[in-house]
């Protein structure tokens, strides 16, 4: 019979493990995009990540006969639970072989570890919260991700469900194409109805002037999308760090602002596909990577809608049809890119659901959030 040890991550060396264990996983998958391996510890860092200043985690890694054969983490988001009024805990980075077994002694490590912390119900996978990685591929396996997307085996499906973890929610990613959008005489007459209606005015991030527009982000992110299933507000200090992190690869001209009356009532960031790249750099930043972000910056086939928001008081008026038409039309312009991606967006949001189709945008992909008792 075979032996499965669950070992803590409790050294640099594990660590490292923990990181490098999805290559093992993914060598003969043509659609996975390796993750910058800087950027994995930047994430997992108790220390650094401002994420931990308000959560907790375990990480675990599965051996089989001694063999590394999983990994997974085990998340107390305190300001989660804060916000929803609730003791959930999160599960997140799971990779594994295709072993039920394995799969469960991860899936039971996770749940003790929460059970300990006083939590009742493990949902997942977060890597480490909604406002990152988020949920596990359910269709659209024969594809690339986009850019701070997940990618998965289909087979994580079934060792899931075999484990008992249902379905919470599933979430949604729309393909958005230039060319069908431009097509629609009904679209381009209906958007700007809609902007001489509400004398919308649509301008773009000033790159120069990035503290003050920051400022403008922290207000909409946390207004357009608290009521939302599983929001958990991001910290300024999370909001800074991830600023930090996009200004050098933003698109200032993909980043944008609605006001009506000099008010701001909304929010759009599109990002080039960088995976696109990523895919090609196996994981390392240096010593040439960056000079292939620097070098493709205006070359990308995809981009990718990670925000779309309209503060609560200016939503269901249309005002999303106008973003939809201004980042196509702007995304063609300035970086040739004419295929996008929407995502993610929660499968009862109707509101974004409906905005999405009326662009001509194609449901290709959806991902699940799972949840159990414990």
């Amino acid at each position: 019979m075979s032996k499965i040890e669950i070992r803590r991550v409790e050294s640099g060396k594990d660590l490292d493990a923990f990181i490098k264990y999805p290559w093992e996983i993914y060598k003969d998958n043509n659609y996975w995009v390796p993750p910058l391996i800087s950027e994995k510890k930047k994430i997992l860092n108790k220390k650094k990540n401002p994420f931990f200043e308000h959560a907790e985690a375990e990480y675990f890694l599965a051996y089989k006969d001694g063999k590394l054969s999983g990994t997974i983490a085990a998340v107390k988001n305190d300001l989660h639970n804060e916000y929803h009024k609730d003791k959930t805990g999160f599960f997140g980075f799971f990779e594994c072989i295709n072993d039920q077994k394995v799969a469960n002694s991860l899936f039971d490590a996770a749940k003790k570890w929460l059970k300990e912390k006083g939590l009742d119900e493990m949902r997942g996978p977060a890597n480490p919260s909604s406002n990152d990685e988020y949920g596990m591929l359910i269709e659209g396996f024969d594809d690339s991700p986009r850019i701070l997307m997940p990618y998965n085996p289909p087979y994580y499906l079934s060792l899931c469900e075999n484990y008992g973890l249902e379905k919470a929610k599933d979430l949604y990613a729309y393909k958005l194409e230039n060319h069908k959008l431009m097509s629609s005489e009904k679209l381009r007459r209906g958007q700007q109805l809609v902007r001489d209606r509400y004398k919308l005015k649509i301008s773009s991030l000033n790159i120069k002037d990035f503290k003050n527009e920051l400022d403008k982000v922290k207000f909409v992110y946390n207004k357009a999308w608290a009521p939302n299933w599983g929001f958990v507000p991001m910290t300024e200090a999370e909001i800074d760090a991830m600023a930090k992190d996009l200004k050098p690869i933003v698109e200032p001209n993909l980043v944008l602002f609605g006001e009506i009356d000099n008010k701001l009532v909304g929010f759009a960031l599109v990002m080039p596909d960088y995976n696109e790249i990523f895919k090609t750099m196996n994981g390392k930043l240096f010593p040439f990577g960056f000079l292939k972000l620097i070098f493709h910056k205006k070359k990308f086939t995809w981009g990718r809608i990670i925000t779309l928001g309209i503060i609560p008081e200016f939503q269901k008026r249309g005002l999303d049809s106008v973003f939809y038409w201004e980042i196509l039309n702007r995304a063609d312009q300035y970086c040739g890119i004419r295929i996008g991606e929407a995502s993610w967006i929660l499968e009862d949001n109707e509101m974004m659901n409906r905005g999405a189709e009326l662009m001509n945008g194609e449901l290709y992909k959806k991902y699940r959030i799972y949840s159990k008792p414990i």
